[in-house]
């Protein structure tokens, strides 16, 4: 396929070398403010990219305010969509996002949540689905980070162009992934808060989260007065539990202390309440295939014309619907 990029910061650099080293793909043309060079036409507006027949498939990484827009006239324009998280700044955009979906169904949009890809996630959802350890009882989400004086100047730190603050930026990926392992939430009872940076977005958000189907509560905390970065998920089941501690990334800020991911899993070895586990599974991870994995899933959806299965204006209509509670909850 033939790509545009329209936001070439950060993701938008990082999204075009996966494509480079997964061969077989082009990028013709990067919109971005700021000039860049490249092996690829630069343009400052997207018009020329949506009006150029050659390009098939349009990346938007942009800051969120300009998701919904983008990803519109990408779609109108006959342009398959991948676009970054969160999937704009409001379940209302989510659904004017699907409106352009349902006008134009020989295309495909998808919102990047490279998180349910990293093997710890996707080797957990393996086991959990064997039935063996029965059904998930809890959970407890918690990413975290800390920022620095040079956050006050970034559009994140901006409620007009970031729409929330740790939450909408990072937790969302938390978010998403304990929603996935429960299959939903229903009630929401949340706290966010500015505890130290005082900015017009929140740094913290303490949230109970409760399917009333099957009965999971899952708690998260998302914060970026964290000073030192933080990602575990405790899954804990009937006959067992499963623990994602470390996560490989870029800047590898979120690893264990030796720099790996980790997946323990363990198995009830006497029977509850006094339940003890003599043998602990570990799967060790030195590496972040989770974006090369999301892209192949991508291409394989547009290439075959079956439905985006994850990142789907679905799942982010029901994230984005879920994270306005937790803000109305949490009084921000």
């Amino acid at each position: 396929m033939n790509f545009g990029i329209i936001g070439y910061g950060k993701l938008g650099r990082l999204r075009h070398q996966v494509l480079e080293k997964m061969g077989a793909h082009s990028v013709l043309q990067v919109c971005d403010p700021t000039p860049v060079q490249g092996d690829f036409r630069y343009v400052a507006d997207p018009e020329p990219l949506w009006a150029n027949p050659e390009v098939e498939t349009v990346f938007v990484c942009t800051p969120n305010r300009f998701t919904k827009e983008y990803v519109i006239r990408s779609l109108d324009a006959g342009k398959h969509v991948f676009a970054e998280k969160p999937p704009g700044v409001s379940s209302q955009e989510v659904l004017e996002m699907m409106d352009a979906e349902k006008r134009n169904p020989g295309l495909k949009l998808m919102f990047g949540f490279n998180h349910r890809y990293h093997p710890s996630v996707v080797e957990a959802r393996k086991r959990i689905a064997t039935g063996e350890f029965g059904r998930i009882l809890w959970m407890r989400g918690r990413y975290g980070k800390s920022v620095d004086k040079t956050f006050f100047d970034s559009w994140r730190a901006s409620k007009e162009q970031a729409g929330g603050g740790i939450l909408l930026d990072q937790g969302i990926h938390m978010l998403d992934l304990l929603m996935l392992f429960a299959d939903g939430f229903d009630e929401v009872k949340s706290f966010c808060s500015n505890l130290y940076w005082n900015l017009e977005v929140e740094d913290n958000v303490f949230a109970l989260l409760k399917n009333n189907t099957n009965r999971i509560v899952a708690s998260l905390h998302s914060t970026m007065t964290q000073w030192r970065h933080l990602f575990s998920l405790e899954i804990f089941l009937e006959r067992g539990y499963m623990v994602i501690n470390g996560l490989i990334t870029s800047s590898m800020a979120y690893t264990t202390n030796w720099g790996k991911e980790v997946l323990s899993i363990a198995m009830n070895r006497t029977p509850p309440p006094q339940a003890r586990h003599a043998q602990e599974e570990r799967f060790v991870y030195d590496e972040d295939g989770s974006w090369f994995a999301e892209m192949e899933d991508f291409f394989e959806v547009v290439q075959t014309d079956t439905p985006v299965r994850n990142g789907s204006t679905q799942d982010s209509l029901k994230l984005m619907e879920m994270i306005e509670h937790i803000y109305q909850d949490g009084g921000f």
